[in-house]
């Protein structure tokens, strides 16, 4: 069928199918424009929100120092040590959303300078009164500072005033792009009407039907945008919250009932073992083996709770210097004669506050890494110094709060990494390592014991020179005294003296008859109760309990509950905790409560003996 021979019908057809594309193509351009009207005015209101975030955190600075100079609350000073982290990044923030006009850029710089004008005077403030004068108001000072503020609001008031005026202007133009809109898809609709009234009924069937279909198309394609675009931005932000936290809750949800088997494994064939001291050497070699493999899989529970930051910390004041010049010796051992161990001390180091036994462990780590690192030999670095990571180094690092740090460094001479392993390197079960050479959870180790600490680790390594590992601690600003770190030499276990009773509480029988015979054989009289409720019974009847040894997760009453309410009856009761895995009983933001004595799951003989010896000849409670 030729143009000239077409049928009439058909051809008005095409040229309503033409004026409806056009419409069509017309509406698709006007959501365009009215997207971008809504665009502006949310754009506006962001900026609004931006100015107004600046003058509230900086009011909420100025009233924090204010609470504190009244008070000598360190509490209310939360607010001002915030904005001293948060307040360039408001303001940096707010100059790219304010990049396309000229008049409020000149009113963010001037904000910019009278914001650190007054947050240098509330600095004054608090330092003179942390040195000298806590009881001596400056009211020239005052009067400065009033008048900072006077003129940050006064910008503040006019950038809200124009915002306020580009959001009327962009809201009306919002309006009449939504109004062009609806006129446009009322006249595809009535084109469409008219469309179907020119054509065959059968022709106009047809159409309808297609038409219909097309509808139908369009609503279901537009749920299906609305709902990936929104979908997507959902998963995007909850993925990173989700990430650690899936991997710390399985860890901890799995780590209690892991480590009660442990703790048979260990203790039962730590036990066998002394007992079978001297004959079946085979069976010993057997015993070992098993021993071996169920450290390791000890230790790898250790490290996942490490890595969750879920491991309880026993926190003290520590001197780095005699720390790792402590540990030289181990470190030369475990390293051996081909890689030059060095020691670099610095003077007049700081003292940290953080977990001698893990931070041990950490060092340690980094060193059997490098020496990994480092087949054919090299040198071994161990440098400590003090350091200091600023504002723009925190504002760069996540969780990097800005400040005095105490780093050690690790260095290698070894193969180092490409930049693409480095960047992984303290990701969780990622190692470049052999099979059955490494879990891939050492580094991550590390990483989540610094961090629970408050720290911060960073790794530069390069292929063919070597790699570095520095990890900062926070400067300890209390009593300048530095704990003594106790090593003990090997040597006969720590026994009972006298007629010493235990009471042993462990809702799990298998765990509860191993600490009995264990405590037994080491000369201790023994009482046990499989619950709370048993166990104060037992105080109850029993004329004399020296030490109450309980683990903490239990049904209906934990340990530390039991605990409290034993030591309603007797007030010298001494009291040693065990648990695979606990929350928040007797651990607070990653650290042991004052006082607490307290033993991990799986422990093994020496362990159990040093902690309960330790428990008992401890002075006061």
């Amino acid at each position: 069928m030729t143009w000239r021979r077409a049928d009439p019908a058909f051809m008005k057809l095409l040229i309503g199918f033409a004026i409806v594309i056009a419409m069509i193509v017309g509406a698709i351009w006007l959501t365009r424009v009215q997207e971008q009207a809504s665009a502006s005015v949310r754009h506006t209101l962001e900026v609004e929100n931006r100015v107004r975030g600046v003058l509230s955190r900086l009011q909420d600075a100025e009233t924090g120092q204010r609470g504190y100079l009244l008070t000598g609350r360190a509490e209310f000073l939360d607010p001002y040590d915030s904005a001293l982290v948060h307040l360039d990044g408001d303001l940096s923030g707010l100059e790219q959303a304010i990049a396309d006009n000229p008049r409020q850029r000149a009113r963010v710089a001037r904000l910019r300078h009278f914001a650190d004008a007054r947050l240098d005077l509330l600095r004054v403030s608090v330092v003179l009164y942390q040195n000298s004068a806590p009881n001596r108001i400056d009211v020239d000072r005052l009067r400065r500072g009033k008048a900072l503020m006077d003129v940050a609001r006064s910008i503040v008031a006019a950038m809200v005033a124009e915002e306020q005026q580009l959001l009327t202007v962009r809201q009306a133009m919002a309006s009449r792009a939504a109004s062009r809109l609806t006129i446009g898809l009322l006249a595809a609709a009535i084109a469409l009407s008219l469309l179907g009234a020119i054509v065959l009924l059968d022709a106009r069937a047809r159409l309808r039907r297609a038409l219909d279909d097309a509808d139908e198309l369009a609503r279901a394609n537009q749920c299906l945008t609305v709902e990936a675009t929104s979908r997507e931005a959902a998963e995007a932000q909850v993925r990173q919250m989700q990430k650690v936290e899936a991997v710390g809750q399985l860890t901890g949800g799995i780590a209690h009932d892991f480590n009660n088997m442990l703790a048979i494994i260990i203790g039962s064939l730590d036990l066998a073992k002394r007992r079978l001291a001297g004959e079946h050497a085979r069976a010993e070699q057997c015993i070992d083996n098993a021993l071996e493999g169920a450290q390791r899989a000890a230790q790898l529970t250790g490290r996942l709770l490490a890595f969750s930051r879920q491991q309880p910390l026993a926190p003290s004041v520590l001197d780095m210097n005699k720390l790792v010049g402590g540990m030289s010796e181990l470190l030369r051992r475990t390293i051996g004669d081909q890689v030059r161990v060095e020691t670099i001390l610095a003077g007049g180091l700081w003292r940290v506050c953080a977990d001698a036994g893990q931070l041990e462990n950490a060092v340690l780590n980094l060193c059997v890494n490098a020496r990994d690192a480092m087949p054919d030999g090299g040198r071994l670095t161990v440098e400590t110094s003090n350091a200091h990571l600023d504002d723009a180094y925190a504002a760069d690092h996540a969780e990097v709060m800005a400040g005095q740090y105490v780093l050690v460094s690790i260095t290698d001479t070894g193969v180092g990494m490409p930049a693409e392993v480095a960047d992984r390197a303290f990701d969780p079960f990622y190692t470049t390592k052999g099979v059955g050479k490494g879990t891939g959870l050492g580094l991550s180790q590390v990483f989540g014991f610094i961090k629970q600490s408050g720290g911060h680790v960073m790794i530069y390594s390069e292929p063919g020179v070597g790699t570095t590992v520095k990890l900062y601690l926070p400067r300890y600003y209390g009593e300048d005294r530095a704990a003594e770190i106790q090593r003990r030499e090997s040597g006969p276990l720590p026994l009972a003296k006298g007629d010493e009773i235990i009471l042993v509480v462990e809702d799990d029988d298998r765990v509860r008859h191993l600490s009995v015979d264990t405590l037994r054989e080491l000369g201790y009289t023994v009482v046990q109760a499989s619950d709370a409720v048993q166990a104060l019974a037992v105080l109850s009847l029993q004329p004399r309990v020296d030490l109450l040894f309980t683990d903490i997760v239990m049904p209906d009453m934990n340990g530390r509950q039991l605990a409290d309410k034993a030591r309603e009856a007797r007030p010298d009761l001494r009291v040693l905790y065990t648990t695979g895995y606990s929350r928040n009983a007797i651990v607070h933001n990653g650290v042991l409560d004052p006082g607490v004595n307290f033993l991990a799951k799986p422990f093994t003989v020496e362990q159990l003996a040093l902690k309960v010896r330790e428990a008992l000849d401890a002075e006061g409670m």
